[in-house]
């Protein structure tokens, strides 16, 4: 993402486009020095080669804390392809690595065409085990694909394709699209059905009580979108992911600036602020505030809009600063750092109650990107981007990364002390949220 292009001139920001910001060069060095050594030494020689799976394709899924082999192995495709996506970008971040993590990205590219992708129905499967056999979902009892788990296929595919220049790989992201967009998208409403059939039939009532449409699924399609966009223009690809972001920017965030997590097929959200005690309590999961999400759903919206070729989106940049903005005034640890985990607006409430304060790690991955994004948007906003940026990192380098072990533990230790014999992988913890944002961290630090 090319920051200079976010730098719009209107009243909104409060400095010349062609200002340069004025930050410390010292604590800027020390800083860019202690995210390359994490995201070289930290995370990258950490996961690889470890996790590749040389005997069955693909990339291995379950390691404990120490990083010993522990578990299943069962793959699913939201893992493989940002294994694809990781190596595929670092591969474009560090010219001199670019032939290895090529080939690392190029073996997982060969485990989604024959062993997740339906050569039959089409779609890929979300989840198959270690040699490849799909596995049906637990509660249905039957094959399920998911629109989440596609857009991940399309992203890693896309960026793999942008980086390598392989048109075969471009030619299965394009067909991952064309048969989403044929099966998954709501004509009527807008959106996409999050859960499919395995021959593609639209689930629209949900699956296992879950609603059809919700933010995570949405937010991860626009940034598919996005990523193919870059190496295939097509005007349709442009058509939705315009209307993903619209959709995300002005129908599932909530005007306080807060996405709104699950979703009817009409768009109308899903909340159990007004049911009894027991009822909201049972169902907080789907209807709090994800201070995560809302964070990284700031940065996904900007690039899009980016990517999109959108001049004066002066819409979209007060968006997703509200939503950074609210994050940091609603979820913010003022003496430790760090976002919490999830937070209420409670029926007859204007303040919100935090009523999950752990801190995960994809979270503060993502919050350390966006903090520094809006630093170098406003940089002298009354919040001081900067210096949250700077606590995020101090806390995630005290309380989420194992300086023993490698990699980030799931949770942070100052509120989960426990963590730290986590398992530091499986099929939801993978290392695309920490080497994205480290990278592009040290991007802008950078240049």
């Amino acid at each position: 993402m090319n920051p200079k292009l976010l730098l719009i001139c209107t009243g909104i920001l409060l400095f010349s486009c062609s200002s340069p910001q004025k930050v410390s060069q010292s604590s800027d060095q020390k800083i860019i020095a202690e995210l390359s050594e994490s995201l070289n030494n930290g995370i990258l020689e950490v996961w690889y080669p470890r996790t590749i799976d040389s005997i069955s394709g693909g990339f291995l899924s379950d390691f404990d804390y120490k990083w010993e082999m522990k578990g299943q192995q069962n793959k699913m495709i939201v893992t493989q392809s940002r294994h694809v996506w990781t190596c595929s970008t670092v591969a474009e971040f560090y010219p001199a690595k670019k032939d290895q993590f090529l080939k690392t990205a190029a073996h997982g590219v060969q485990f989604l065409k024959d062993k997740m992708w339906d050569a039959q129905l089409g779609g890929f499967f979300n989840l198959v085990d270690r040699e490849g056999n799909v596995l049906k979902d637990e509660k249905s009892e039957r094959i399920i694909k998911d629109a989440y788990g596609n857009a991940f296929a399309i992203y890693g595919l896309s960026a793999y394709s942008r980086v390598s220049g392989d048109t075969a790989a471009l030619s299965m992201a394009k067909k991952a699209f064309l048969w989403l967009d044929q099966h998954s998208y709501d004509p009527q409403f807008g959106g996409y059905f999050q859960f499919l059939e395995a021959d593609g039939t639209a689930l629209k009532n949900g699956l296992n009580g879950v609603p059809p449409k919700d933010q995570n699924g949405s937010i991860h399609l626009l940034e598919a979108f996005t990523e193919l966009y870059r190496v295939w223009p097509d005007p349709l690809v442009k058509e939705r992911l315009l209307m993903m972001l619209n959709l995300i920017r002005d129908k599932i965030t909530h005007p306080k600036g807060y996405l709104q997590l699950f979703l009817n097929q009409d768009l109308s959200p899903v909340s159990y602020r007004d049911s009894a005690e027991d009822v909201r309590k049972k169902n907080w999961y789907r209807d709090h505030i994800s201070f995560g999400h809302d964070v990284e759903t700031a940065f996904l919206m900007l690039e899009a809009s980016e990517i999109a070729g959108l001049e004066n989106d002066t819409i979209t940049l007060r968006k997703a600063k509200k939503m950074v903005d609210h994050s940091i005034e609603n979820g913010w640890d003022k003496q430790a750092g760090g976002f919490y985990e999830a937070g209420y607006y409670f029926k007859g409430q204007d303040t919100v109650t935090i009523i999950k304060d752990t801190k995960n790690w994809w979270a503060q991955a993502e919050g350390l990107n966006s903090l520094l994004m809006m630093a170098e948007l406003f940089p002298d906003d009354p919040h001081n981007y900067k210096l949250l940026f700077t606590k995020e990192w101090e806390y995630i380098d005290k309380y989420l990364i194992d300086h023993e072990h490698g990699d980030w533990y799931p949770n942070g230790t100052d509120k989960e002390p426990g963590e730290k014999m986590a398992m530091k992988s499986q099929i939801w913890k993978g290392n695309y949220h920490t080497s994205r944002s480290l990278m592009n961290c040290l991007k802008r630090l950078n240049k």
